[in-house]
């Protein structure tokens, strides 16, 4: 946030003038600090006596360290400087009031950095703006030039301004449509042509309407929360498509004729070739969105009516999940826990393509980092950079492999591997070796449970004496959408729905407030009656008991039948408590756990 201050008279005429306050005709409020008034909105004196000490001794402004303090909160502090300078006070701030004509003269790195915004014109043809530092003259003059016009000022929360102009500055991201309808009206002979010669990209005007619809395309997915953007060629239009929360939905459907124009920009970007249509390429896009870093994977593929263009989005300033916040409750969280302080044998994380395991294994990694370990691993690719952890991507091209990976990381004294999957022998058994050898590794195969992990590796050609003197854990996952808060609706099940995930009516009964939930959909959730995922887990201890089975070499529905005698609940058990808990629903469960019970 930036500096909210306990201002003298000399710091307050300035921001005074420009509201056409006379300072000094006003010694009443200008004499009364902001302590006072903090201590008269009862915030404990004694707590501003000890904020003004510190003050005293380091410098600073006492509405930071107040809040850096926790004596009180941003809003508090704002709200008694508003009151100070006699200025209004507004606590949030609606993106539907601000006027568009206005926010295109400021800058968005500008509005962030000083933590302001206009919002309308007044009838005296001043302008009011929210900020949160009324005293910052320098941004207020800047702002007073870019919008040619005086300032009212209005003191706002700065998280609130910096949620305000994100959704605003996000407007773009809802025109996708109406950019495909100008595209319809423009003659794009002349885009489409430069978008072929590679020369001419490099002075393409930033207004083209191809340009503006992919970046209207990225701001949406962003917004949305999309974890991929699919852009597929038909034989009479383009179908654009986003991931959310693992399902693909329809965006819009630009006609056929601009195929060639969005896909060289998209190439463009990515650094491909835009010349070669034969061959699949991939690429990485590096770009920043509504402030936050968006790390774009890029993957064209060439089909029958043109290139396939799939775009994985990687917000690289997303807050890494913690163990404790991905969907395990207290028994499975406790038993991770122990796994991952081991220290040495080799912890297994399994399911499909996209059931969150490179999360679990980032979040497992977090919570043991710390500078008396040496973590390092091998990726395919590195999804998230982790502060003090050393990540190897591998890279066929020359080689790097994770098998060559994970060899060469035994020679650089590590505590802690994670190998990004174990897809054959070679690196089975390297990662076997590491972990007869004191070290902890963490890694993934694809199997549909966790017993099924032990099948693998014996399938892959490693000794089931191996296997069970190696690996000491493995947890199964999927990912299941969470019901939207603010619209899920009483679900009254069925008999036959109960039976199916294994529930009873009894066991709705007890659950928390007696009931269970489905989805219905709202604006908040855009309709779907989901918002968001978590985990559902089925985790397995290789305890004597499961050792002595797997040097026996039995099914992995032997091994199971005896972990679930010992107590682990499988993924329909897991997701039935969730159902339950009422974090999602009975179908959201049944999909996500079918193919198991097949």
């Amino acid at each position: 946030m930036p500096p909210i201050v306990d201002a003298t008279l000399e710091e307050t005429a300035p921001a005074l003038e420009r509201t056409g306050i006379d300072a000094v005709d006003s010694p009443s409020f200008i004499g009364k600090a902001l302590g006072e008034l903090l201590a008269a909105a009862g915030v404990a004196p004694e707590k501003i006596d000890e904020a003004l000490t510190l003050q005293t001794e380091r410098g600073g402004r006492l509405g930071d360290i107040l809040v850096q303090q926790k004596v009180c909160t941003e809003e508090q502090v704002a709200r008694a400087l508003a009151q100070q300078l006699r200025l209004d006070f507004a606590t949030q701030i609606a993106a539907d009031e601000v006027a568009p004509e206005l926010v295109q003269k400021v800058p968005i790195n500008f509005a962030k950095q000083a933590r302001l915004i206009p919002l309308r014109l007044l009838e005296d043809g001043s302008v009011l703006c929210a900020v949160g530092d009324p005293l910052d003259t320098a941004a207020l003059d800047n702002l007073s030039v870019l919008l040619d016009a005086p300032l009212t000022l209005q003191v706002t929360p700065t998280q609130s301004i910096v949620d305000a102009i994100n959704a605003i500055y996000d407007r773009a991201a809802n025109e996708s449509q109406r950019l495909v309808d100008d595209l319809e009206a423009e003659d794009l002979a002349s885009i489409e042509h430069a978008l072929e010669e590679p020369q001419d990209l490099l002075d393409t005007n930033d207004e083209a309407p191809i340009i503006r619809l992919v970046n209207s395309l990225l701001f949406r997915a962003v917004k949305e929360r999309a974890s991929d953007i699919h852009i597929i060629p038909s034989e009479r239009d383009i179908d654009v498509r986003f991931r959310i929360d693992g399902v693909l939905a329809e965006v819009i459907r630009p006609p056929k004729r601009f195929q060639s124009s969005i896909a060289s920009r998209v190439k463009i970007m990515g650094g491909l070739n835009i010349a070669e249509k034969r061959l699949p390429q991939d690429g990485r896009i590096r770009i920043k969105l509504a402030g936050k870093d968006i790390d774009i994977r890029l993957s064209t593929t060439p089909t029958i009516h043109g290139e396939r263009i799939v775009m994985r989005l990687l917000d690289k300033s997303a807050v890494l999940l913690e163990l404790n916040s991905i969907g395990f409750d207290t028994h499975q969280l406790t038993i991770m826990e122990s796994l991952i302080h081991k220290s040495h044998g080799i912890v297994l994380v399994t399911g499909p393509t996209g059931s969150g395991k490179t999360t679990t294994l980032y979040a497992a990694l977090a919570r043991i980092n710390t500078p008396d370990l040496n973590i390092m691993t091998v990726e395919d690719p590195v999804e998230y950079q982790l502060k003090g952890i050393s990540q190897t991507p591998v890279n066929a091209k020359i080689d790097l492999t994770f098998a060559n990976g994970l060899r060469s990381f035994l020679r650089q004294d590590p505590d802690v591997i994670m190998v990004g999957e174990i897809r054959d022998l070679e690196t089975a058994e390297i990662a076997i070796q590491a972990a007869l050898t004191g070290h902890l590794v963490f890694s993934t195969v694809h199997t549909n449970d966790a017993p099924g992990a032990i099948t693998r590796l014996v399938d892959m050609g490693v000794q089931p004496f191996l296997v069970a003197s190696s690996v000491v854990g493995i947890l199964a996952q999927r990912l299941v959408r969470v019901l939207c808060e603010d619209c899920k609706k009483d679900h009254v099940p069925t008999a036959e729905e109960l039976a199916e995930i294994g529930l009873t009516t009894a066991d709705v009964r007890a659950a928390p407030g007696g009931r269970i939930y489905s989805p219905q959909g709202c604006k908040a959730c855009n309709n779907v009656g989901y918002r968001g995922r978590l985990g559902i887990y089925e985790l397995m201890l290789i305890d004597a008991d499961i050792t002595q089975l797997i040097l026996k070499n039995v099914d992995s529905g032997t091994i199971k039948r005896e972990a679930v005698k010992k107590g682990m609940r499988t993924l329909l058990d897991d997701g039935a408590n969730k159902v339950l808990q009422g974090k999602t629903s009975i179908a959201e469960v049944l999909s996500v756990t079918q193919e198991d019970m097949n």
